[in-house]
């Protein structure tokens, strides 16, 4: 039975991955900090759709719980879906070093790590397939959120090109405003944001999938997002910065 490891997959994207692909038979490794929320999530998917569910509580800001996860991983999984991540609350300027070093940690290093830990099985079965999530902010200039975003693109345009294996697939999903918890979390006030912008996380994942069996790299769901970082790119960054901000993301 093909198997996928899903971090951050208690909530929001990650968990509307975790669903959809116990719905399609996979057996799951559920990576999150909450242990009580993680064996919830576990017994649910495994009573509905009938899969084995195996459970790692690591928090990948820290060393030891990305040392944990690529432990597992290197004992082969047929997919990972990197999607942990968070906000920090207010702007560059006003957020601790220490927290934006988190960011960066769990963001970046423990995408990096994670994939490395994979791919060797990966290439060695010949097959296998990696979803880094990022967001649509990774186009546009919002601090170090943006940036942390825009190197995970990067990072998986980059191994893609480099492996150059057709059985092995690398993408980066680039979702806009998704309707999860990760905006409270971060104290976010989105009243700014149109109806029309939000998106569903089951849409997302639905989306990210298709194109993970297209072949794409750069999965942005929805065409209105589409739109946008195309007509982004014509956008000097320092304009598109302020367009972003203004348009959705302030906080308490």
């Amino acid at each position: 039975m093909p198997t996928a490891l899903i971090t951050g997959a208690t909530a929001g994207i990650g968990a509307a991955f975790a669903r959809r692909l116990a719905k399609d038979g996979l057996d799951l490794v559920l990576v999150a900090r909450d242990e009580q929320r993680l064996a919830e999530t576990a017994e649910t998917l495994g009573k509905q759709f009938g899969v084995e569910v195996e459970v790692l509580r690591a928090d990948l800001a820290e060393d030891a719980g990305i040392a944990l996860v690529e432990d597992r991983l290197r004992a082969g999984v047929d997919l990972l879906v990197n999607n942990a991540g968070f906000g920090n609350r207010g702007t560059y300027l006003d957020v601790p070093v220490e927290d934006e070093l988190r960011m960066l940690k769990v963001h970046c290093e423990a995408v990096l790590r994670l994939t490395s830990a994979v791919l060797p099985g990966m290439r060695e079965r010949g097959k296998g397939a990696i979803i880094n999530v990022a967001s649509v902010a990774a186009f546009f200039a919002r601090g170090t959120y943006s940036a942390s975003k825009a190197w995970v693109v990067s990072f998986t345009e980059g191994i893609a090109q480099d492996l150059g294996e057709p059985d092995i697939s690398v993408l980066a999903l680039c979702p806009g405003f998704v309707r999860t918890e990760f905006h409270e979390r971060a104290r976010m006030e989105t009243s700014k944001v149109p109806d029309a912008f939000w998106l569903n996380a089951d849409d997302v994942v639905a989306t990210a999938l298709r194109d993970l069996k297209r072949g794409v790299r750069v999965s942005v769901p929805d065409v209105r997002y589409k739109a946008l970082v195309g007509v982004a790119k014509f956008i000097p960054k320092n304009l598109s910065g302020r367009l972003s901000s203004r348009t959705g993301r302030r906080y308490d």
